[in-house]
């Protein structure tokens, strides 16, 4: 019951900047969800509150992930807006790709987790890393429209979850819950879409 009072008293004093972020936050990836490049937009605006939020709650990792996010917006308008949502298709990266982001990330991970333990106040260090360092790859993945990058994010935002309630922010902590609730019905999308894809690729063939 302390547990479900402190999360209660939490989501109570949550500050307006945090609500706005949530809101925005939830908007850019229902648009993105359903490949509408105006989530890029929604995208840019959120990244920027979480830059200010993670700062003051001593998530620094997390902090430069945000700027990279917001760099990654434009980079993501841009690149969407080559030509429609529609007519970007979904593609797939080989096998060979994500063994050599996952270990690769994996190492990343652990040596910038040990750096903020020795030379930093980081709160939860090798958790901030993780979903840090997998960021990276897995918003690249999603401004190319890579197929994989929901599942990416599944485990990603399920990560968050816990980071952010560490930190008190608890309506952002259920916000990622739902990012993650989300990003399992965009993966789901994302898999009939791209099988459609395949089916008129092949009629256009014969």
């Amino acid at each position: 019951m302390e547990i479900i009072d402190e999360v209660l008293e939490g989501l109570a004093n949550t500050s307006l900047l945090e609500w706005a972020g949530v809101l925005i936050g939830t908007g850019y990836l229902i648009l993105i969800a359903l490949k509408n490049r105006f989530g890029w937009f929604f995208a840019m605006v959120s990244t920027a509150i979480y830059i200010y939020l993670c700062y003051i709650s001593q998530l620094y990792i997390e902090s430069c992930l945000q700027v990279f996010y917001f760099v990654m917006a434009i980079y993501g308008w841009i690149t969407w807006n080559k030509g429609s949502s529609e007519e970007r298709l979904i593609i797939r990266w080989p096998i060979k790709y994500h063994l050599l982001n996952i270990v690769a990330s994996s190492i990343v991970t652990v040596a910038l987790g040990y750096i903020m333990v020795i030379w930093t106040d980081q709160e939860n260090p090798y958790l901030d890393a993780f979903s840090t360092v997998f960021s990276l790859v897995a918003t690249y993945m999603v401004t190319q429209k890579v197929l994989e990058n929901w599942i990416y994010w599944i485990v990603i935002d399920a990560t968050l979850i816990s980071l952010y309630s560490s930190r008190g922010l608890y309506l952002t902590g259920f916000h990622y819950l739902i990012y993650t609730i989300i990003a399992i019905f965009a993966f789901i999308s994302w898999i009939r879409i791209y099988k459609a894809q395949k089916i008129e690729s092949h009629i256009h063939r014969t």
